[in-house]
């Protein structure tokens, strides 16, 4: 990571830190990121102790307040990150329509209308775009451009960035309207990588979970690839089981997923009748080995499972910096305190 830092960036829903992760290793230097999970915060403020935190509800933060503890003006943060929470539009969970944390993209924006960066960069999961939750979909893409932005949205697949999972993410970036440029993204980088490959280098780890109950009954019937919906006619197991799946060395790793339960619901081993370890989990999240997570085995896979790949966010700032920041007149000699 780069001591004299290319660009800058707040960073909102900032997790346990995975994308804050990705734009260090593009060469950026994220001045201030908010977060309001206790175990997320804790982690995040483990990873990245020169970032200030706001351990706090994003409702009660103003985009006043991070101007004032940057030192920037609006309109000098070159990136505005952000991954509102999914879980009201994600597939893998009810889909309702109004889950109250379909409306914290209002929040974003909000701050985005205060700050006024050039760039920003909001992440959400594929199902945000699909069925019943389109119309607040676009109600977001109208809302972003009204704001000032022209605005680019795409659906990336984290196994074509260097990441061994298959993890589709809708990825919007905008750039502000004055400065003249279109936003774009990154092209696919390289072919997906197995499990094997990923893991081959990885020591033995004793931290892990092994199924219990009617999951262990399953789990000891799955074959590398299988998942619990297979082997439902020969248990009656219910549809929560069906994430409860046994990997493939052979293939890319599947979307991690929040919950871990250990009586339910997982990803198992390909050879072994436990579930992945943390250290496996760092690995198809593409985190880097001596990043720390706190908490129960459950806490760490949740904040795994919601985080940002490193290694895609790392292509996409990559990209941002390289064909957006740079082709702003006299960006490079804007670059000011944040370079200490």
């Amino acid at each position: 990571m780069s001591s004299n830092p290319l660009f800058n960036v707040v960073s909102l829903f900032a997790g346990c830190g995975g994308s804050s992760m990705g734009y260090q290793l593009a060469g950026g230097k994220v001045l201030l990121a908010v977060e309001w999970d206790e175990n997320a915060a804790a982690t995040y403020r483990l990873n990245h102790p020169q970032t200030l935190l706001f351990h706090q509800d994003i409702a009660t933060v103003t985009g006043e307040e991070i101007l004032e503890k940057t030192g920037l003006k609006p309109g000098e943060l070159d990136i505005l990150d952000g991954s509102p929470p999914c879980q009201g539009f994600s597939t893998a969970g009810k889909r309702c329509v109004k889950d109250s944390r379909n409306r914290l993209f209002e929040e974003y924006i909000r701050i985005l209308q205060a700050l006024s960066p050039k760039v920003f960069v909001m992440e959400n999961v594929s199902g945000m775009a699909k069925g019943p939750m389109k119309p607040i979909f676009v109600e977001i893409l109208q809302t972003l451009k009204k704001s000032g932005y022209n605005v680019s949205v795409r659906l990336m697949n984290a196994k074509y960035y260097g990441v061994p999972q298959s993890r589709q993410r809708v990825i919007f970036i905008g750039v502000r309207q004055d400065l003249g440029i279109l936003p774009s993204h990154p092209t696919p980088q390289g072919i997906p990588i197995c499990l094997k490959e990923a893991l081959q280098s990885l020591p033995a780890s004793s931290e892990f979970e092994r199924p219990t109950g009617k999951a262990a009954q399953i789990a000891q019937c799955l074959k590398p690839g299988e998942d619990g919906s297979q082997l439902h006619s020969r248990f009656g197991a219910k549809a929560s089981y069906y994430s409860l799946k046994r990997l493939s060395w052979f293939e890319v790793a599947p979307t991690i997923c929040k919950t871990l339960r250990p009586g339910m619901c997982g990803l198992l081993h390909p050879d072994e009748n436990r579930y992945l370890s943390i250290a496996e989990l760092k690995q198809i999240a593409s985190f880097p080995d001596d990043y720390k997570f706190q908490g129960t085995i459950e806490q760490q896979w949740a904040r795994i499972g919601n985080s940002v790949p490193p290694l895609l966010m790392q292509a996409i700032a990559s990209h941002i910096r390289k064909e957006i920041l740079a082709k702003i007149p006299n960006f490079s000699s804007q670059l000011r305190s944040y370079k200490k």
